[in-house]
Parts: C-alpha cells; structure tokens; sequence
C-alpha cells in the first residue's frame, strides 16, 4: 500500500466548482508541480497565502485581547452572548465535546469509512494534512486543545512521545476544575475526564505514520473508541454543570484561568508563529530553493501547532470573523488553486462584508455572499499553503 499511496499527488475532495473552469483539468491539478515555468507564481501564491495567515492570527489575538477576553471574564452578554460564568463554562466544555467528537467521527472516522467500505482513494484524501504527512500531530493537538482548555494550562510536548504519567500528576493537579470544588461528585469525574484525555492522545500516537498510510489499521479504530469515550465523559460533565454541580465563583474561577492562562497566550503564539511563517515564505519566495522549501515547511508545522492546539475554543471571534475557515478550509478546490496560479489574480483569495456560513444542508439554498466567501476561503489557509510547499510528507525540491 505504501508504494501505491506514495505515488499519489493531490486531490480534491471538494464537491464545489465555484473556483473551477475548464481551464484546468481535475487530473492536470492533481499532478501540478513546482517548475520553472510556474516558480514565480508558485512563490507569489504562497506569500499571500502566508499574508493572509498572519493577517488573520493577529486580528484574531487583537480581538480577543481588546475587546472578547474581558467580555467572557465578566460574561458580558451584550459582546459574548452569555450572562454568567456558568454559561461561559459550559461553552468551554460545549468546545471540547465538539473537536473530541469531531476528531473521532470525522477525522479519522470519515477516512476509515471509506476505506471499510472499500472506497479506497477517497479514503486516502479524506485524510486532513496529507500533503505534509502531519495529520497525526493535527489530531494529537487537536486532544491537547482539550486538555489545556479543561486544565487551566497550556501543556507544551513534544507530539513525537506519548503523555507520560508524570504529565499526567502535574497536570491534574493543576485542574482548574478540581481546585475549590466543595462538590465532590464533580471533583471525582473531573479526575476520570482527565484519563480519557491521555488515554484518547495516546491512542492518536499509537496510529502508525503517517495516518493516510494506516486508515485501515487497529490502532485507528482504537483511536475512534477512545474519541468517544472521551466525548462521552465530557458530555456527562457538561450535564453536571448544568444542574449548578459547580458553584458560581468556581466557574468564574475556571472562566478567568482559561482566558489568562490558555486562550490568550495560544493566541500569542499564533500571530508570533504564523509572523515567523510568512518570514520564511518570503525568503523561499525572493530567494527559492530546496534549503528554503524546507526551511518553510518547517516554520509551517511550527504555526500549525498553536492553530490546531485552539480548537476546543473554536466560538466567539473565530467563529464570528469566519477566520476558521479562513485559516483552515479543508478539503480544497485543486482545480481552483490551479487556475489561480494561472490566472494570479490574488484577491479571489479575499473576501468583504459580513461573515456568511453556507447552508451545509442545503449547499445551494446559500445566499451569493456565503458562496462567494466559501470560494474565496478554499483558495488560501493553511491547506492551500501545506500543498504548495510539501509534496507526499516531505518539502518540495527546486529542478
């Protein structure tokens, strides 16, 4: 299987065309290349796209740091939409029950679907960060994403080990959950959330890598079942919170922790990482080689970090600016990036107005806004970046 899949290049999984003429066909978008007919254009595509990113990260952390961070601590609902720390709380948790669901059914599930089902090549692009062979790392700090916003810290490891039991005892014993708690039904289940935690990443690192190279395997599944174990035990907290198992201060205890210790300095990190990024991607692009490819694709899976370590917070302004799908639309348009690097008309890449989510149930009942920005979105973000500098998990090479 290995030598079948890393003959593969690129595919699109995406049912729309909205970037897409006949300009380009799908099988010529596919196998595209970096070359020296296309190298200025190759370059000039990946310095906007990296523009973008860093565009994005920092207004991002600005609205958060000037406006949201403070409206969420005094749960002010005239800027967040919740009026206690009750509710903020339970938005925490509402976060980090959708990405531990979302990583276990569609990450790795929807992959091993198809691949159970025998639709082996759609099965292979299904997979999420394929073109770097950094789908593994996505879904293990898409688990850290939970257990920092469910600790009250930000845990910084290296994703080529496992939790440790030493991670384990310092970590919990700085749970914001458990600190103060008078109640001790809430306490005992916070601890047991906290093993399926390091159970759950643990299963993601056993998958042999990279993932697109071991859908079928047990280790997959293995990481599905503790996906939803995980999901599970979060659910039942959720439930304990909402019948007040948690006091008021406690919950603005946790609220003001997760803001200062958590959501501000990922955030940081973000702009500081996608800065260092869009530095490299101009220096690859004034100056292409394999050195520089590789110094991009490097500075790439450093921004990557911070971006999938968030994604139990995915609500207030990254949900409300559209800047998730900005920064992380997947699956792309691969005949739409190709006739972009044809046409170098950049600010298709762009969009204005307000924010408009299609209509997933009813794709074409969206309004022309919600298709314009989709459109726009498949274009750029960290996905559209991956493939123009990485080709089957290693940096692209200058011929």
């Amino acid at each position: 299987m290995s030598l079948a899949v890393m003959g593969l290049t690129f595919n699109s999984c995406s049912d729309s065309d909205n970037n897409s003429s006949k300009d380009i066909t799908e099988d010529e978008a596919q196998n595209l290349d970096y070359t020296s007919e296309n190298a200025a254009a190759w370059g000039n595509y990946a310095v906007n796209v990296a523009r973008l990113l860093a565009n994005d990260s920092k207004e991002l952390y600005n609205k958060w740091a000037n406006e949201y961070a403070d409206g969420f601590k005094n749960h002010d609902r005239s800027i967040t939409g919740y009026s206690t720390a009750i509710e903020c709380v339970e938005e925490i948790i509402e976060g980090s029950i959708d990405i531990a669901s979302e990583v276990g059914t569609q990450k790795i599930g929807e992959p091993v679907g198809y691949w159970n089902n025998g639709q082996r090549t759609k099965a292979l692009y299904a997979v999420e960060s394929w073109y770097s062979f950094h789908s593994r790392e996505d879904y293990m700090n898409n688990i850290l994403s939970i257990a920092n916003a469910f600790l009250g810290v930000c845990i910084d490891i290296d994703n080529n080990v496992p939790l440790t039991d030493s991670d384990k005892q310092k970590a919990a014993a700085n749970s914001i959950y458990t600190k103060g708690m008078a109640n001790s039904e809430l306490a005992a289940h916070t601890a047991a959330i906290w093993d399926n935690i390091v159970a759950t990443h643990n299963a993601i690192y056993n998958i042999p890598n990279p993932f697109r190279n071991n859908i079928g395997s047990t280790q997959a599944i293995a990481a599905m079942d503790a996906c939803a174990a995980l999901t599970k035990s979060l659910e039942n907290l959720e439930a304990l919170i909402e019948e007040r198992k948690m006091s008021e201060a406690d919950a603005q205890a946790v609220v003001e922790q997760f803001v200062d210790v958590v959501v501000m300095p990922t955030y940081k990190s973000l702009v500081e990482k996608n800065r260092a990024l869009q530095t490299a991607v101009n220096a690859f692009e004034k100056s292409p080689s394999n050195a520089t490819f590789e110094a991009a694709c490097n500075a790439w899976m450093a921004a990557r970090k911070p971006w999938e370590s968030s994604e139990a917070f995915l609500f207030g302004p990254v949900a409300e600016l559209g800047l998730d799908p900005n920064m992380d639309s997947w699956p792309l348009d691969a005949v739409g990036i190709a006739n972009l690097l044809k046409s170098q008309k950049w600010n298709e890449m762009e969009w204005t107005g307000e924010y408009e989510e299609p209509d997933e149930d009813d794709p074409d009942n969206s309004t022309a806004q919600a298709k314009a920005i989709e459109a726009a979105q498949a274009l750029r973000g960290y996905h559209t970046l991956e493939y123009l500098l990485f080709k089957n998990g290693k940096p692209r090479t200058v011929k």
